[in-house]
């Protein structure tokens, strides 16, 4: 690798600027204002350093790096909107203002960046008990799961585009947030759904299918899909 490429170059001078970042000692106001104003790696280590929200401008300031950011920041981000919910700071500032942030959590449940999408749902299985947050999120996430739904149905799993791929991701993604939801979705929603997902050629989505049913509460339409998916085709729709 050829550190005077200046592609490289870039990359060392980000990581050293990062490092020196994380290394250094700053006011919470200052690490407020790299997550609002800086480049990649101040914003990166910024939320790396982050260790309170004290108001809702600093909510806001850091969900809006959730999404729409480099990927380095997305991470670093989620990770943190994580380790704040487990502690018990910042859900209470995304249940007042639950309009703002149900479609940044929904956008970033779905991430391409599958780390992202699992520090975002490891977050919602704490926000589901939160119940303005989860009565404005649990309809944006039905509706996104039944946009990708009609997508996915459109795909011809012959064709390997990376594009089919991304649909499938999400959809996958957008079904692992609706079993952590599961106890604030309705019934009848989650079975529109899982009648439409059991179909698709895709196992990933099976499985997922599958493993939403098993904490459902059955009833005889539901009880036809769990025993078909359980002589499906693959082992790992049929483990469920």
């Amino acid at each position: 690798m050829d550190l005077n490429n200046s592609y490289y170059k870039t990359l060392n001078d980000n990581f050293n600027e990062a490092l020196n970042l994380i290394e250094g000692n700053f006011e919470h106001t200052e690490i407020i204002e790299l997550l609002k104003n800086g480049n990649i790696p101040q914003k990166q280590a910024a939320a790396l350093k982050l260790e309170t929200v004290t108001s809702n401008e600093d909510v806001q300031i850091l969900l809006s790096n959730l999404t729409g950011q480099d990927g380095k920041i997305r991470e670093a981000v989620s990770n943190k909107v994580k380790y704040l919910i487990s502690t018990g700071e910042l859900a209470p500032y995304l249940d007042k203002n639950c309009d703002y942030y149900a479609e940044i959590f929904a956008d970033a449940v779905a991430d391409i960046n599958g780390n992202v999408c699992r520090n975002i749902i490891s977050s919602l299985d704490i926000l589901k008990d939160y119940n303005n947050f989860c009565n404005k999120f649990s309809p944006v996430l039905i509706a996104r799961i039944n946009e990708m739904i009609d997508l996915v149905n459109k795909i011809d799993f012959q064709d390997g585009k990376y594009k089919i791929n991304k649909e499938v991701f999400k959809l996958y993604w957008y079904l692992e947030a609706l079993f952590v939801m599961l106890k604030r979705i309705s019934l009848d929603d989650v079975k529109k759904i899982i009648t439409k997902t059991y179909l698709i050629d895709e196992y990933t989505i099976r499985e997922k299918t599958a493993k939403i049913l098993t904490r459902c509460s059955k009833d005889e339409d539901l009880d036809e899909i769990c025993k078909k998916l359980k002589n499906d085709k693959n082992y790992y729709v049929r483990r469920f």
